[in-house]
Protein backbone atom coordinates (compact mmCIF):
# COMPACT_ATOMS: atom_id res chain seq x y z
CA UNK A 1 0.00 0.00 0.00
CA UNK A 2 2.70 2.59 0.86
CA UNK A 3 4.42 1.75 -2.41
CA UNK A 4 1.24 2.54 -4.33
CA UNK A 5 0.82 5.87 -2.53
CA UNK A 6 4.37 6.83 -3.49
CA UNK A 7 3.50 6.52 -7.18
CA UNK A 8 2.95 10.06 -8.46
CA UNK A 9 0.68 9.02 -11.33
CA UNK A 10 -1.59 6.97 -9.04
CA UNK A 11 -1.81 9.82 -6.55
CA UNK A 12 -2.63 12.31 -9.30
CA UNK A 13 -5.38 10.09 -10.75
CA UNK A 14 -6.73 9.44 -7.27
CA UNK A 15 -7.00 13.14 -6.48
CA UNK A 16 -8.76 13.78 -9.78
CA UNK A 17 -11.24 10.96 -9.18
CA UNK A 18 -11.89 12.24 -5.66
CA UNK A 19 -12.50 15.76 -6.99
CA UNK A 20 -14.91 14.60 -9.71
CA UNK A 21 -16.65 12.28 -7.25
CA UNK A 22 -17.17 15.10 -4.75
CA UNK A 23 -18.75 17.27 -7.45
CA UNK A 24 -21.09 14.45 -8.51
CA UNK A 25 -22.00 13.84 -4.86
CA UNK A 26 -22.82 17.53 -4.39
CA UNK A 27 -25.06 17.45 -7.47
CA UNK A 28 -26.89 14.34 -6.21
CA UNK A 29 -27.37 15.90 -2.77
CA UNK A 30 -28.60 19.15 -4.34
CA UNK A 31 -31.13 17.39 -6.60
CA UNK A 32 -32.37 15.14 -3.81
CA UNK A 33 -32.78 18.06 -1.41
CA UNK A 34 -34.60 20.11 -4.05
CA UNK A 35 -37.01 17.27 -4.80
CA UNK A 36 -37.70 16.78 -1.08
CA UNK A 37 -38.39 20.49 -0.54
CA UNK A 38 -40.63 20.67 -3.61
CA UNK A 39 -42.60 17.62 -2.46
CA UNK A 40 -43.02 19.14 1.02
CA UNK A 41 -44.52 22.27 -0.57
CA UNK A 42 -46.81 20.27 -2.83
CA UNK A 43 -44.92 21.23 -6.00
CA UNK A 44 -44.11 18.74 -8.73
CA UNK A 45 -40.92 18.92 -10.75
CA UNK A 46 -40.73 18.49 -14.50
CA UNK A 47 -41.68 20.44 -17.60
CA UNK A 48 -45.34 19.46 -17.87
CA UNK A 49 -46.37 22.97 -16.81
CA UNK A 50 -45.20 24.28 -20.20
CA UNK A 51 -48.48 23.04 -21.69
CA UNK A 52 -50.63 24.95 -19.19
CA UNK A 53 -52.15 28.33 -20.07
CA UNK A 54 -50.40 31.36 -18.61
CA UNK A 55 -53.37 33.61 -17.84
CA UNK A 56 -51.41 36.86 -18.21
CA UNK A 57 -50.98 39.35 -21.03
CA UNK A 58 -47.80 40.33 -22.85
CA UNK A 59 -47.64 43.94 -24.01
CA UNK A 60 -45.26 43.40 -26.93
CA UNK A 61 -45.13 40.33 -29.15
CA UNK A 62 -43.89 39.70 -32.67
CA UNK A 63 -46.66 37.15 -33.29
CA UNK A 64 -50.12 36.37 -31.95
CA UNK A 65 -50.38 35.73 -28.22
CA UNK A 66 -53.34 35.58 -25.79
CA UNK A 67 -53.92 34.86 -22.11
CA UNK A 68 -54.91 31.30 -22.97
CA UNK A 69 -51.54 30.58 -24.62
CA UNK A 70 -49.32 27.97 -22.88
CA UNK A 71 -46.12 28.73 -21.02
CA UNK A 72 -43.91 27.51 -23.87
CA UNK A 73 -45.63 30.00 -26.15
CA UNK A 74 -44.91 32.87 -23.72
CA UNK A 75 -41.27 31.80 -23.39
CA UNK A 76 -40.95 31.75 -27.18
CA UNK A 77 -42.36 35.28 -27.29
CA UNK A 78 -39.74 36.39 -24.77
CA UNK A 79 -36.89 34.77 -26.70
CA UNK A 80 -37.95 36.40 -29.97
CA UNK A 81 -38.38 39.78 -28.26
CA UNK A 82 -34.82 39.55 -26.88
CA UNK A 83 -33.47 38.50 -30.29
CA UNK A 84 -35.39 41.34 -31.94
CA UNK A 85 -33.99 43.87 -29.47
CA UNK A 86 -30.46 42.49 -29.95
CA UNK A 87 -30.82 42.54 -33.74
CA UNK A 88 -31.53 46.28 -33.54
CA UNK A 89 -29.16 47.42 -30.80
CA UNK A 90 -26.02 45.55 -31.89
CA UNK A 91 -25.85 47.05 -35.42
CA UNK A 92 -26.86 50.52 -34.21
CA UNK A 93 -24.26 50.46 -31.43
CA UNK A 94 -21.62 49.24 -33.89
CA UNK A 95 -22.29 51.97 -36.47
CA UNK A 96 -22.47 54.69 -33.84
CA UNK A 97 -19.38 53.36 -32.05
CA UNK A 98 -17.33 53.30 -35.26
CA UNK A 99 -18.43 56.86 -36.05
CA UNK A 100 -17.40 58.09 -32.60
CA UNK A 101 -14.13 56.14 -32.80
CA UNK A 102 -13.33 57.78 -36.13
CA UNK A 103 -14.09 61.20 -34.63
CA UNK A 104 -11.68 60.54 -31.76
CA UNK A 105 -8.84 59.74 -34.18
CA UNK A 106 -9.70 62.26 -36.91
CA UNK A 107 -7.17 64.90 -35.86
CA UNK A 108 -9.91 67.55 -35.84
CA UNK A 109 -10.05 69.24 -32.44
CA UNK A 110 -13.81 69.79 -32.36
CA UNK A 111 -14.61 66.25 -33.55
CA UNK A 112 -12.24 64.75 -30.99
CA UNK A 113 -13.84 66.83 -28.23
CA UNK A 114 -17.34 65.71 -29.21
CA UNK A 115 -16.24 62.08 -29.42
CA UNK A 116 -14.45 62.19 -26.07
CA UNK A 117 -17.44 63.87 -24.40
CA UNK A 118 -19.79 61.20 -25.79
CA UNK A 119 -17.62 58.39 -24.44
CA UNK A 120 -16.99 59.92 -21.03
CA UNK A 121 -20.66 60.76 -20.46
CA UNK A 122 -22.41 57.60 -21.61
CA UNK A 123 -19.72 55.15 -20.52
CA UNK A 124 -19.68 56.39 -16.91
CA UNK A 125 -23.45 56.53 -16.28
CA UNK A 126 -25.00 53.15 -15.32
CA UNK A 127 -27.03 51.54 -18.08
CA UNK A 128 -30.17 51.14 -15.97
CA UNK A 129 -30.06 54.85 -15.08
CA UNK A 130 -29.80 55.79 -18.76
CA UNK A 131 -32.69 53.44 -19.51
CA UNK A 132 -34.92 55.10 -16.91
CA UNK A 133 -33.95 58.55 -18.22
CA UNK A 134 -34.89 57.78 -21.82
CA UNK A 135 -38.07 55.98 -20.76
CA UNK A 136 -39.20 58.98 -18.68
CA UNK A 137 -38.36 61.32 -21.55
CA UNK A 138 -40.40 59.26 -24.02
CA UNK A 139 -43.41 59.13 -21.70
CA UNK A 140 -43.27 62.94 -21.45
CA UNK A 141 -43.90 63.37 -25.18
CA UNK A 142 -47.24 64.93 -26.26
CA UNK A 143 -50.43 62.88 -26.29
CA UNK A 144 -51.69 61.58 -29.67
CA UNK A 145 -54.21 64.44 -29.90
CA UNK A 146 -51.47 67.07 -29.50
CA UNK A 147 -48.73 65.33 -31.50
CA UNK A 148 -47.63 66.65 -34.88
CA UNK A 149 -47.09 64.28 -37.79
CA UNK A 150 -43.60 64.74 -39.18
CA UNK A 151 -42.28 64.16 -42.69
CA UNK A 152 -42.87 60.61 -43.88
CA UNK A 153 -45.74 59.97 -41.50
CA UNK A 154 -43.60 59.61 -38.35
CA UNK A 155 -45.33 60.67 -35.12
CA UNK A 156 -43.75 60.94 -31.64
CA UNK A 157 -46.26 60.54 -28.80
CA UNK A 158 -46.22 59.53 -25.16
CA UNK A 159 -47.90 56.27 -26.14
CA UNK A 160 -45.19 55.34 -28.57
CA UNK A 161 -43.63 56.27 -31.88
CA UNK A 162 -45.79 55.65 -34.95
CA UNK A 163 -44.00 55.00 -38.23
CA UNK A 164 -45.13 53.83 -41.68
CA UNK A 165 -45.23 50.06 -42.06
CA UNK A 166 -45.95 47.30 -44.54
CA UNK A 167 -49.13 45.25 -44.61
CA UNK A 168 -47.31 41.96 -44.96
CA UNK A 169 -47.27 38.73 -42.98
CA UNK A 170 -44.66 37.98 -40.34
CA UNK A 171 -43.49 34.95 -42.34
CA UNK A 172 -42.60 37.08 -45.36
CA UNK A 173 -40.63 39.49 -43.17
CA UNK A 174 -38.71 36.58 -41.65
CA UNK A 175 -38.03 35.10 -45.10
CA UNK A 176 -36.78 38.43 -46.44
CA UNK A 177 -34.47 38.91 -43.46
CA UNK A 178 -33.16 35.36 -43.88
CA UNK A 179 -32.41 35.98 -47.57
CA UNK A 180 -30.51 39.19 -46.82
CA UNK A 181 -28.52 37.63 -43.97
CA UNK A 182 -27.61 34.63 -46.13
CA UNK A 183 -26.44 36.92 -48.91
CA UNK A 184 -24.35 38.93 -46.44
CA UNK A 185 -22.74 35.74 -45.13
CA UNK A 186 -22.00 34.54 -48.65
CA UNK A 187 -20.45 37.93 -49.50
CA UNK A 188 -18.15 37.61 -46.47
CA UNK A 189 -17.05 34.18 -47.68
CA UNK A 190 -16.38 35.53 -51.18
CA UNK A 191 -14.35 38.31 -49.60
CA UNK A 192 -12.15 35.87 -47.70
CA UNK A 193 -8.57 35.17 -48.72
CA UNK A 194 -9.33 31.54 -49.40
CA UNK A 195 -11.71 32.39 -52.26
CA UNK A 196 -9.50 35.18 -53.58
CA UNK A 197 -6.69 32.70 -54.15
CA UNK A 198 -8.99 30.57 -56.31
CA UNK A 199 -10.99 33.13 -58.26
CA UNK A 200 -8.55 35.99 -58.48
CA UNK A 201 -8.27 39.12 -56.37
CA UNK A 202 -11.54 39.85 -54.55
CA UNK A 203 -14.49 39.01 -56.88
CA UNK A 204 -16.26 42.36 -56.40
CA UNK A 205 -18.59 41.88 -59.37
CA UNK A 206 -19.83 38.51 -58.09
CA UNK A 207 -20.47 39.91 -54.61
CA UNK A 208 -22.39 42.89 -55.96
CA UNK A 209 -24.48 40.63 -58.16
CA UNK A 210 -25.20 38.35 -55.21
CA UNK A 211 -26.36 41.25 -53.04
CA UNK A 212 -28.51 42.68 -55.85
CA UNK A 213 -30.22 39.31 -56.41
CA UNK A 214 -30.80 38.97 -52.66
CA UNK A 215 -32.41 42.42 -52.45
CA UNK A 216 -34.73 41.62 -55.38
CA UNK A 217 -35.65 38.25 -53.83
CA UNK A 218 -36.38 39.94 -50.48
CA UNK A 219 -38.64 42.50 -52.16
CA UNK A 220 -40.49 39.75 -54.05
CA UNK A 221 -40.97 37.79 -50.81
CA UNK A 222 -42.44 40.87 -49.13
CA UNK A 223 -44.73 41.51 -52.08
CA UNK A 224 -45.99 37.93 -52.12
CA UNK A 225 -46.63 38.12 -48.38
CA UNK A 226 -48.86 41.17 -48.65
CA UNK A 227 -52.10 40.95 -46.66
CA UNK A 228 -55.04 40.66 -49.12
CA UNK A 229 -57.25 43.69 -49.78
CA UNK A 230 -54.79 46.14 -48.22
CA UNK A 231 -52.29 48.60 -49.57
CA UNK A 232 -48.66 47.60 -49.37
CA UNK A 233 -47.64 50.66 -47.32
CA UNK A 234 -49.55 51.60 -44.17
CA UNK A 235 -49.34 55.27 -43.04
CA UNK A 236 -50.32 56.30 -39.48
CA UNK A 237 -53.63 58.22 -39.47
CA UNK A 238 -55.11 60.05 -36.50
CA UNK A 239 -58.53 58.68 -35.57
CA UNK A 240 -60.17 59.82 -32.38
CA UNK A 241 -57.78 59.88 -29.43
CA UNK A 242 -55.08 57.78 -31.06
CA UNK A 243 -53.31 56.95 -34.30
CA UNK A 244 -54.34 53.99 -36.42
CA UNK A 245 -52.51 52.07 -39.13
CA UNK A 246 -48.74 52.07 -39.44
CA UNK A 247 -46.46 50.51 -36.84
CA UNK A 248 -46.45 51.54 -33.19
CA UNK A 249 -43.07 51.31 -31.42
CA UNK A 250 -43.78 51.12 -27.70
CA UNK A 251 -41.92 53.47 -25.31
CA UNK A 252 -40.42 50.41 -23.58
CA UNK A 253 -38.87 49.09 -26.78
CA UNK A 254 -37.71 52.52 -27.92
CA UNK A 255 -36.10 53.29 -24.55
CA UNK A 256 -34.25 49.94 -24.56
CA UNK A 257 -32.98 50.52 -28.10
CA UNK A 258 -31.73 54.04 -27.35
CA UNK A 259 -30.13 53.24 -23.99
CA UNK A 260 -28.41 49.99 -24.96
CA UNK A 261 -27.23 51.34 -28.33
CA UNK A 262 -25.70 54.49 -26.87
CA UNK A 263 -24.17 52.69 -23.89
CA UNK A 264 -22.68 49.98 -26.11
CA UNK A 265 -21.46 52.55 -28.66
CA UNK A 266 -19.38 54.29 -25.96
CA UNK A 267 -17.44 51.07 -25.35
CA UNK A 268 -17.20 50.13 -29.02
CA UNK A 269 -15.85 53.61 -29.80
CA UNK A 270 -12.92 53.05 -27.45
CA UNK A 271 -12.26 49.62 -28.96
CA UNK A 272 -12.28 51.10 -32.48
CA UNK A 273 -10.05 53.99 -31.38
CA UNK A 274 -7.52 51.50 -30.03
CA UNK A 275 -7.65 49.66 -33.37
CA UNK A 276 -6.94 52.83 -35.36
CA UNK A 277 -4.05 53.74 -33.06
CA UNK A 278 -2.60 50.24 -33.51
CA UNK A 279 -2.35 50.65 -37.30
CA UNK A 280 1.22 51.79 -38.08
CA UNK A 281 1.51 55.26 -39.59
CA UNK A 282 3.65 53.75 -42.31
CA UNK A 283 0.51 52.23 -43.84
CA UNK A 284 -1.04 55.68 -44.33
CA UNK A 285 2.23 57.09 -45.57
CA UNK A 286 2.45 54.28 -48.13
CA UNK A 287 -1.06 55.17 -49.30
CA UNK A 288 -0.07 58.81 -49.74
CA UNK A 289 3.00 57.71 -51.69
CA UNK A 290 0.77 55.71 -54.03
CA UNK A 291 -1.42 58.75 -54.67
CA UNK A 292 -4.47 57.63 -52.71
CA UNK A 293 -6.88 60.25 -51.42
CA UNK A 294 -7.64 60.68 -47.74
CA UNK A 295 -10.93 58.78 -48.05
CA UNK A 296 -9.28 55.95 -49.99
CA UNK A 297 -6.59 55.60 -47.31
CA UNK A 298 -9.25 55.51 -44.59
CA UNK A 299 -11.66 53.10 -46.32
CA UNK A 300 -9.11 50.78 -47.93
CA UNK A 301 -6.18 50.86 -45.51
CA UNK A 302 -6.86 52.12 -41.99
CA UNK A 303 -10.44 50.89 -41.44
CA UNK A 304 -9.93 47.30 -42.73
CA UNK A 305 -6.74 46.89 -40.70
CA UNK A 306 -8.33 48.38 -37.57
CA UNK A 307 -11.37 46.08 -37.83
CA UNK A 308 -9.09 43.05 -38.18
CA UNK A 309 -7.16 44.11 -35.10
CA UNK A 310 -10.17 44.71 -32.82
CA UNK A 311 -12.49 41.97 -34.10
CA UNK A 312 -11.81 39.51 -31.21
CA UNK A 313 -12.49 42.26 -28.67
CA UNK A 314 -15.63 43.32 -30.53
CA UNK A 315 -16.94 39.76 -30.40
CA UNK A 316 -16.67 39.79 -26.62
CA UNK A 317 -18.38 43.20 -26.53
CA UNK A 318 -21.27 41.98 -28.69
CA UNK A 319 -21.88 39.02 -26.38
CA UNK A 320 -21.85 41.34 -23.37
CA UNK A 321 -24.17 43.79 -25.13
CA UNK A 322 -26.76 41.12 -25.84
CA UNK A 323 -26.75 40.09 -22.17
CA UNK A 324 -27.40 43.76 -21.34
CA UNK A 325 -30.85 43.48 -22.98
CA UNK A 326 -32.09 41.97 -19.72
CA UNK A 327 -32.26 45.48 -18.18
CA UNK A 328 -35.57 45.88 -20.02
CA UNK A 329 -37.28 44.26 -17.04
CA UNK A 330 -36.80 47.56 -15.17
CA UNK A 331 -39.38 49.26 -17.45
CA UNK A 332 -41.56 46.17 -18.06
CA UNK A 333 -40.28 45.30 -21.51
CA UNK A 334 -41.33 41.70 -22.05
CA UNK A 335 -38.03 40.14 -23.00
CA UNK A 336 -36.81 36.60 -22.26
CA UNK A 337 -35.75 37.47 -18.71
CA UNK A 338 -39.02 39.16 -17.77
CA UNK A 339 -41.20 36.39 -19.22
CA UNK A 340 -39.28 33.76 -17.26
CA UNK A 341 -39.45 35.87 -14.09
CA UNK A 342 -43.22 36.23 -14.46
CA UNK A 343 -43.57 32.52 -15.18
CA UNK A 344 -41.65 31.69 -11.99
CA UNK A 345 -44.03 33.82 -9.93
CA UNK A 346 -47.09 32.30 -11.57
CA UNK A 347 -46.13 28.62 -11.75
CA UNK A 348 -43.58 28.16 -8.97
CA UNK A 349 -41.39 25.99 -11.25
CA UNK A 350 -38.25 27.90 -10.29
CA UNK A 351 -35.56 25.36 -11.08
CA UNK A 352 -36.98 24.38 -14.46
CA UNK A 353 -37.49 27.97 -15.60
CA UNK A 354 -34.08 29.13 -14.41
CA UNK A 355 -32.60 26.19 -16.30
CA UNK A 356 -34.49 27.27 -19.43
CA UNK A 357 -33.28 30.85 -18.96
CA UNK A 358 -29.64 29.83 -18.51
CA UNK A 359 -29.75 27.36 -21.40
CA UNK A 360 -31.41 29.91 -23.70
CA UNK A 361 -28.82 32.60 -23.08
CA UNK A 362 -26.02 30.05 -23.37
CA UNK A 363 -27.25 28.96 -26.81
CA UNK A 364 -27.87 32.51 -28.05
CA UNK A 365 -24.55 33.95 -26.89
CA UNK A 366 -22.58 30.94 -28.09
CA UNK A 367 -24.26 31.26 -31.51
CA UNK A 368 -23.35 34.97 -31.69
CA UNK A 369 -19.75 34.22 -30.79
CA UNK A 370 -19.55 31.30 -33.24
CA UNK A 371 -20.89 33.32 -36.19
CA UNK A 372 -18.64 36.30 -35.47
CA UNK A 373 -15.62 34.03 -35.03
CA UNK A 374 -16.31 32.63 -38.50
CA UNK A 375 -16.43 36.21 -39.81
CA UNK A 376 -13.13 36.90 -38.05
CA UNK A 377 -11.58 33.83 -39.68
CA UNK A 378 -12.79 35.03 -43.09
CA UNK A 379 -11.37 38.55 -42.88
CA UNK A 380 -8.16 38.08 -40.91
CA UNK A 381 -4.81 38.24 -42.64
CA UNK A 382 -3.02 34.93 -43.00
CA UNK A 383 0.60 34.01 -42.30
CA UNK A 384 3.34 36.62 -42.64
CA UNK A 385 0.89 39.18 -44.01
CA UNK A 386 -0.13 39.85 -40.41
CA UNK A 387 3.14 41.75 -39.93
CA UNK A 388 1.93 45.19 -40.79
Amino acid sequence: MPAILKNRRIRSNGFQLAFVGSILLMIVVFVTTAQTNLAAQGLTSGFGFLQQSTGWRISFSLFEYSTSSPYWHAILVGVLNSLFLGAITLPVATILGIAVGVMRTSGNGMAELIGASFVEIFRNIPLILQLLFWYTLLLALPSPREATQLFGGVVFTGRGVYVPGLNVTAGSVFLSALILLSAFGAAIILRSKRWSQIDGPYPIRERRLLIAVAVVAAVVAMWLGRIPETSLVSIPVQKGLNFKEGIRISPELMACVIAISIYGAAYIAEIVRAGFNAVPKGQSEAGHALGLTGWQIFSRVRLPLAIRIVMPTLINQFVWLFKATTVGIAISFTDFFMVVSTAINQSGQTLELIGILMGGFLIINYSIAWVLNRVNDAIKLKGTQLRI
